[in-house]
């Protein structure tokens, strides 16, 4: 595992303290993982939501993987 120094706002680290407080999380790093976990669920439902979007609208490619990159 890596470790990362990260400056952040006194609110953050406000929001952080409290959140320790309430027993959201055990750690701050574990905190931080917590909501960069989140984020990237975020960022896979998006681009589903996007996919899903693409094949209403048609834009989808069926054949071969080989022959359909030659074509762009």
């Amino acid at each position: 595992m890596t470790t990362i120094t990260v400056p952040i706002t006194k609110d953050l680290e406000f929001f952080i303290d409290e959140e320790l407080k309430l027993g959201t999380s055990e750690s701050k790093a574990h905190l931080v993982r917590y909501a960069l976990g989140r984020l990237q669920e975020e960022r896979v439902l998006a681009r589903l939501s996007e996919a899903e979007i693409d094949i209403k609208e048609g834009r989808v490619y069926k054949g071969d993987l080989k022959k359909l990159l030659k074509k762009f």
